[in-house]
């Protein structure tokens, strides 16, 4: 698969919500950069951000707006349009980086402003208990 193919199906699994078919991109040894969620090494690692993901928001968008394409890696600027899983809006200007090995991503880095994200980083209420 070419970069720009994986790339391309990278945003298509993304928006779709296909995350079975988003982790299928990446190589089992992969090394993450996540401003959120951290460096992450490995599938597993990314597949538990996965389920944070899904936990966090109720809806999630990321459209591709300019591409940058040298060899095997891949530079993208894209738009988060988002609803956290508290129907807070999230709006943000997002760049990744991507690196292909043999057709999948063996690294990935992203950057943005972290303050549209506070719906999710912020503290959750908690749930009075059943016996108060």
């Amino acid at each position: 698969m070419s970069v720009r193919s994986v790339i391309d199906r990278y945003y298509e699994c993304v928006n779709a919500g296909d995350w079975e078919g988003w982790l299928g991109l990446f190589d089992e040894h992969l090394v993450m950069d996540e401003q959120l969620a951290g460096h992450l090494e490995g599938l597993t690692a990314l597949r538990g951000a996965v389920s944070g993901i899904q936990q966090v928001y109720s809806r999630f968008q990321n459209t591709p707006r300019y591409f940058v394409i040298d060899g095997a890696q891949a530079c993208v600027v894209s738009h988060i349009s988002a609803t956290s899983a508290g129907g807070k809006p999230i709006e943000a200007e997002v760049a990744n980086y991507f690196l292909i090995q043999d057709g999948k991503i063996a690294y990935m880095a992203n950057f943005h402003d972290s303050v549209p994200f506070a719906p999710i980083l912020e503290p959750q209420p908690r749930q009075a208990r059943e016996s108060e």
